[in-house]
């Protein structure tokens, strides 16, 4: 017979691995939809290139910000990592512009709480 506080230990455990292996590697996010939303609201039917170079324009730079992410992944610990891509593909539209910003964020203020032990010690 099995008992039920197995099943209630190993989920959990299996949740916390998988978010573990998560924050190994930067992951790979749709950018498109996103960048299709932005193309769009800057659509101006005068502007020369219109929404398609605002489209182009976003997909490049969001590909520069995850080469950026990719040579600074290892400096986020994976709490942090964790945290900010949950939060960056929350809502259907990911962005690697939001998931850097977080995890910068939240790797400050780690650093200021570090600092503020140290200081008082």
């Amino acid at each position: 017979m099995r008992h039920p506080f197995n099943v209630g230990i190993g989920l959990p455990l299996l949740l916390v691995s998988t978010l573990v292996a998560l924050a190994d590697d930067v992951p790979v996010l749709d950018v498109q939809p996103i960048c299709r939303g932005i193309a769009m609201q800057a659509a101006n039917p005068t502007e020369k290139g219109g929404p398609d170079l605002t489209f182009n324009d976003c997909i490049k730079s969001e590909r520069a910000v995850r080469d950026e992410l990719t040579k600074t992944w290892s400096t986020f610990a994976a709490p942090e990592k964790g945290h900010c891509v949950r939060l960056a593909v929350l809502g259907g539209e990911p962005s690697y512009t939001e998931l850097i910003t977080c995890l910068e964020m939240a790797r400050d203020v780690r650093k200021l709480q570090a600092d503020s032990v140290k200081g008082t010690n």
